[in-house]
């Protein structure tokens, strides 16, 4: 685990790379170099990333979690689902909980998304739907989830807090054909202005 700074010699540019040792799931010791970093700090940041994703430590945040989440699951759904999955997490999660590690995230920090999300409202202050509200918190648990399955994450924080929004909507209502006659009736004899 180094990170070094390429000389400006013919060789390097003057900007800072990393280089480190990991085990890939075959057991085997493999390095990785990536280059290209403007500053020290960026590289740091990279490394213990990088390490953390590889090691599959849960103290890692839950922002390079979600990127790993994407990685297992791409190819075991289908791409108008992973769409879904991934437009939900990007607005209403990742922001949220970005720079939280995922074994720091409590069920009053998910409380405390919860009231979040209920508070915000658009310009005619109307909030979200009770079934959108319901469909972000089960992308939230399938987040924890999978971490408590395949991450050793000790406990799925969702479980300890309700659910918001409902998980069905009211039926919707159609005419039959003879109430859009009796309608079309009606709407002959008004004028239009």
């Amino acid at each position: 685990m180094a990170v070094f700074k390429d000389k400006w010699n013919g060789y390097g540019n003057g900007k800072w790379r990393v280089a480190c040792y990991y085990t890939d799931w075959k057991g085997h010791r493999t390095k990785h170099e990536k280059r290209g970093f403007d500053t020290k700090k960026e590289a740091l940041a990279y490394e213990h990333d990088f390490l953390m994703r590889r090691t599959k430590n849960i103290d890692m945040s839950l922002s390079s979690f979600i990127d790993m989440y994407y990685e297992d699951i791409r190819q075991t759904i289908k791409l108008t689902t992973f769409a879904t999955k991934e437009n939900i997490i990007e607005h209403h999660i990742r922001p949220y909980f970005k720079d939280r590690a995922l074994s720091e995230i409590t069920s009053i920090d998910i409380l405390q998304w919860q009231n979040d999300l209920l508070s915000q409202r658009d310009d005619q202050g109307k909030g979200y739907s009770q079934t959108f509200l319901r469909t972000v918190q089960n992308q939230l648990n399938a987040l924890f989830n999978h971490a408590y399955r395949y991450y050793d994450l000790p406990h799925n924080p969702c479980v300890k807090t309700k659910k918001i929004g409902k998980s069905n909507t009211k039926e919707m209502q159609f005419w039959t054909k003879d109430q859009y006659l009796q309608f079309a009736e009606v709407m002959k004899e008004k004028r239009i202005p």
